[in-house]
Formats: structure tokens, C-alpha cells, sequence
């Protein structure tokens, strides 16, 4: 969590997971298009890549997404300072703040050795043992 004394974080900008994952639909709660969305995205790889971006952000793990309360965690994110200056210049909105985000979690380190080791074991987890009637 990357906190580093700024007074009031509640003026941050909100980014759930929800927003920017291609699995959902509109009404659960996607902000962008299903092409620039990425699949399952956290928190942690969100945190992660604003601070790619050089973005201060804090993760709130213990909130829930309002539609789905089963989705847990949201990243908050500074775009202006106290001053009206932009954090970083290539991010002017929230919109191009989700769209830079799902660009990146693909990308993340922690993503790619991930998903490895899951494709091989959907692959060992097929049907094992004798199949159909038991005879009497």
C-alpha cells in the first residue's frame, strides 16, 4: 500500500476490479469495452500498475463492490493534486486511467507465471478412473 501521508484519500478516485474485467457485462459493472478489458483483474496487480504509472494509490482490501459483494477490494487512485496538477500528464481521466490499467495487468509479472502452471492442471484434473456401469 503505497500511503504516503497524503491527508485525505476519500477525494481519490475509485477503480474496482469489476471496472475494467472482460468476463462482465455492463450491468455487473464493466466501464470499458470487452476488447481493452483484461480477464480477472486484483487488486494487488492493479496497485501495481499504477505504481507503473507513477500513480499514488492505496489498496482498500475490506471493501466490497456495491453490485456484487462477493468481489472484494478496490484501489484508490490520485489523478489531480491539492493544486489541480495532474499526478501523471498522460492520465487526464478516469476513463484513460482504466484503459491504461487493463493494458498493463496482462503484462504483470506475477500474471504470467500464473497462468502456466493453471493450464496444465485443468489438463490433469480430467476424468480419472474406470468409467460407466459397475457390473454386478
Amino acid at each position: 500500500m503505497m500511503d504516503g501521508g497524503v491527508p485525505n484519500i476519500k477525494k481519490w478516485v475509485v477503480l474496482y476490479p469489476v471496472y475494467i474485467n472482460s468476463k462482465k457485462t455492463i450491468a455487473e459493472g464493466r466501464r470499458i469495452s470487452v476488447e481493452k478489458g483484461c480477464e480477472n483483474p486484483t487488486c494487488i496487480e492493479i496497485g501495481d500498475c499504477c505504481s507503473h504509472l507513477k500513480l499514488p494509490f492505496a489498496i482498500e482490501i475490506d471493501k466490497a463492490y456495491p453490485r456484487d459483494f462477493m468481489q472484494v477490494g478496490r484501489v484508490r487512485v490520485l489523478l489531480k493534486r491539492e493544486d489541480g496538477s495532474l499526478c501523471n500528464p498522460t492520465i487526464r481521466s478516469r476513463k484513460l486511467l482504466m484503459l491504461h490499467v487493463a493494458e498493463l495487468v496482462p503484462r504483470h509479472p506475477g500474471r504470467t507465471k500464473k497462468q502456466e502452471p493453471a493450464s496444465t492442471s485443468n489438463a490433469a484434473t480430467s476424468k480419472s478412473g474406470k468409467g460407466g456401469k459397475k457390473k454386478r
